[in-house]
């Protein structure tokens, strides 16, 4: 059985137009596949075909496979795929603590454990107390970290990245590029990162997929990761 996150003849149009050609890669565990390409090049929507999100009006197809088993007919929430995007996307009108919870798994356990484990995680992350705090008072930068332990609290086996650094001044998206990257890596989530920005392509270190019309790679980076390859067109 092939571990990790496949796409097998992954396309992804609108109308008649192809945007993604019939994409087949797998991402292994712990392996962080880039995808880059220019806007409305169809990057984001490959994200919403994989965790079922698509948006009406766009065509997909292909099957998608975690760990040998085909997900694509599943919706979303059995998909077991987290995606992490530039927006953190946090719901105004709950507490931090309230927006953890809704990313822990459903499964019936006493209200006072629920609650310790979202403390162990807010204390790992360096944000111990903060379970109470509106989260309008928040930093962008802890904000960001919010919206990633909402995202792992859910227990993902695949993880999906949407430039999720894009929004962040360069210090910051540099630091927590690293966060997103090594839990990621610790926790063997094979995960597919979209991104305009070399960097995060260089710091992810798998291969990189480059997606529409007149893609050159960018200078430097891109060129010394080791299995990146053409474009797909």
């Amino acid at each position: 059985m092939t571990q990790g996150l496949s796409l097998e003849g992954v396309y992804v149009g609108v109308g008649e137009q192809v945007l993604i050609p019939p994409l087949t890669m797998t991402v292994g565990p712990g392996e962080v596949a880039t995808v880059m390409g220019p806007s409305g090049s169809g990057k984001s929507s490959l994200l919403a075909y994989v965790c079922g999100t698509l948006e009406p009006g766009l065509r997909a197809g292909g099957r998608v496979l975690l760990d040998g088993v085909e997900v694509t007919s599943l919706p979303p929430e059995r998909r077991r795929i987290g995606i992490l995007f530039q927006d953190d996307l946090l719901f105004p009108h709950m507490t931090v603590a309230e927006n953890l919870a809704f990313g822990l798994p459903a499964e019936r356990r006493p209200r006072a454990e629920r609650r310790a484990v979202i403390d162990s995680a807010l204390a790992e992350a360096g944000l111990a107390g903060f379970g109470d705090r509106d989260p309008a008072t928040l930093s962008g930068g802890q904000r960001a970290r919010i919206a990633l332990l909402r995202t792992l609290l859910s227990q993902p086996r695949a993880l999906l990245l949407d430039e999720p650094f894009g929004k962040l001044d360069a210090a910051l998206r540099a630091r927590f590029r690293v966060t997103v990257l090594d839990h990621a890596r610790r926790q063997g989530l094979p995960t597919l990162l979209v991104t305009h920005d070399a960097d995060d392509a260089a710091a992810a270190a798998g291969p990189v997929i480059l997606i529409g019309p007149a893609i050159e790679p960018p200078q430097g980076a891109l060129n010394s990761i080791p299995g990146a390859v053409k474009p797909v067109w």
